[in-house]
């Protein structure tokens, strides 16, 4: 067989470079792969010409990537014959084989976006950078958020906390009544009590119908607010007109804006002032002797600076909230101070803080590949578990950057897919914890079957019998627990 093989070779035009050991390999391919002198040799010119070789010559260095050609030819061969037959590789049996420390590895399931998203480690002294639309001074945060990972895929495993194993009586394992013997023993132990600040929009309002003439009364309402509460405090002068040049230290409240369309950076901070102070003009802030600070758009603060030339304000001081209302006492009279003071004592050793429990998540609750809600059902099941005072639930639900989403797979009306998903959980969920529990629910502008107007209104549910356990927030809202 190696002569025939040598000589379908020069019929074809290919002489052999090193030719006992490229024999040697052709009859073996011959017997592995059941072909004919014929046949290899057609194979090799396929090879020969896919892979645009200069030299008629085969060489024993091609042999290697020749053998894979033939097997991607046997593979194709069988797939034609059967076309719903799966051939595995070595790649496949590693992967079975390595399948939890793949998982270990495995991110947390999000929503993808268009783009990915790298989260790269700087140190401390790095130069500040802009986030958002925001700009900081680039000082390190101290916070850190936990749970960054989770070591369990949904498609595997069902639990967020690992319970013993109980076998019943037909020898099998048993979770389910383990955890419903937990449930039923404990139960919250007292309801919180919760009080919601209705601050934004309600439910079903209308919007893109503002007046220019209402957006600009809205800001500037906020600015002559802030300036009374600041100049209430007793903590700070009069508020002034930062657009006029003063040798001397003046304070002065405005809101933060850019000086064109792009993201703040250190030389395109603005103050605009009140209507009343300086007729709406705005002025560039300087906040390089500011040790520390983080400023964003729309931004209402207090400035202490000079004004020297009248074309910038240098800062020295920023105020970005209101003071408590106890501060008031600090340019009081001294006997007026003293009466306070005791007074606020007596209530501080007579108080008692407080305690709530409370679970928050934060959407999107579904995995990548469907709109099953499967880590919604695990976090319920260990809400069930913990049986927390109060559940915090933030959006987004129906989230309008989830693929099945976006290319309109899904059989069902958005509204229809948040209230049977969503509403109907949390509804057995209540039901099943009792009176005692509370749940908040807060949208988000990524949620498909509500409003993504911003700030946004809470979302209007109706739920007979459930409305003081189940409560929608605007976003952003306000809202206390327990007094906290």
């Amino acid at each position: 067989m190696e002569e025939e093989i040598k000589e379908e070779f020069k019929k074809s035009g290919f002489s052999l470079d090193d030719e006992e050991e490229v024999l040697q390999k052709c009859l073996t391919f011959c017997i592995n792969y059941n072909l004919k002198p014929s046949d290899l040799v057609s194979s090799w010119e396929v090879y020969y010409l896919n892979r645009q070789l200069d030299e008629s010559t085969v060489r024993n260095a091609e042999m290697d990537g020749f053998l894979l050609h033939l097997q991607n030819e046997q593979k194709e061969a069988v797939v034609k014959e059967e076309p719903n037959l799966y051939i595995y590789s070595s790649k496949d049996v590693d992967m079975i084989l390595n399948y939890d420390e793949e998982d270990m590895k495995e991110e947390v399931p999000g929503t993808p976006t268009d783009k990915s998203l790298k989260l790269n480690s700087e140190p401390f002294n790095s130069p500040p950078k802009s986030y958002g639309n925001g700009y900081s001074s680039g000082k390190p945060s101290k916070l850190v958020t936990p749970f960054g990972r989770r070591t369990d895929k949904f498609v595997v495993k069902f639990n967020i906390n690992s319970l013993p194993v109980v076998e019943n009586n037909d020898g099998e394992h048993d979770h389910g009544n383990l955890e419903d013997e937990i449930i039923k023993r404990a139960q919250p132990c007292k309801r919180c009590s919760l009080m919601v600040h209705r601050l934004g929009p309600e439910p079903g309002c209308r919007f893109m119908y503002d007046k220019i003439e209402d957006r600009f009364n809205a800001l500037e309402n906020r600015i002559r607010k802030h300036a009374t509460a600041l100049f209430a405090s007793g903590l700070y002068e009069e508020p002034m007109d930062p657009t006029v040049a003063s040798q001397r230290n003046i304070f002065a409240v405005g809101m933060i804006c850019c000086d064109g369309e792009g993201r703040l950076n250190e030389k395109s901070i603005m103050l605009q002032s009140s209507v009343e102070h300086s007729g709406g003009c705005n002025v560039r802030l300087e906040l390089h002797n500011l040790k520390q600070f983080s400023v964003f758009p729309g931004q209402i603060v207090g400035i202490e600076g000079q004004n020297p030339s009248g074309h910038c304000l240098i800062a020295s001081k920023l105020v970005d909230s209101v003071p408590l209302s106890t501060t008031v006492a600090v340019n009081q009279h001294p006997t007026k101070k003293q009466a306070l003071d005791l007074v606020v004592e007596s209530t501080d050793s007579s108080y008692v803080q407080k305690e709530i429990s409370a679970l928050i998540a934060s959407g999107p609750f579904t995995t990548t590949d469907n709109l099953f809600f499967e880590p919604l059902a695990e976090l319920l099941a260990y809400a069930g578990r913990k049986l927390p005072q109060l559940l915090v639930l933030m959006g987004p639900f129906v989230d309008s950057e989830h693929p099945e989403v976006k290319k309109g797979a899904v059989d069902r009306s958005f509204d229809e897919l948040f209230c049977q998903e969503i509403l109907r959980r949390l509804q057995d969920h209540v039901e099943y914890a009792g009176s005692n529990v509370r749940v908040i629910l807060v949208p988000s502008i990524r949620d498909a079957q509500h409003d993504f107007v911003f700030p946004q209104p809470a979302f209007d549910i109706h739920l007979p019998n459930l409305e003081h356990q189940i409560t929608g927030l605007t976003n952003p809202g306000i809202f206390e627990a327990n007094q906290f």
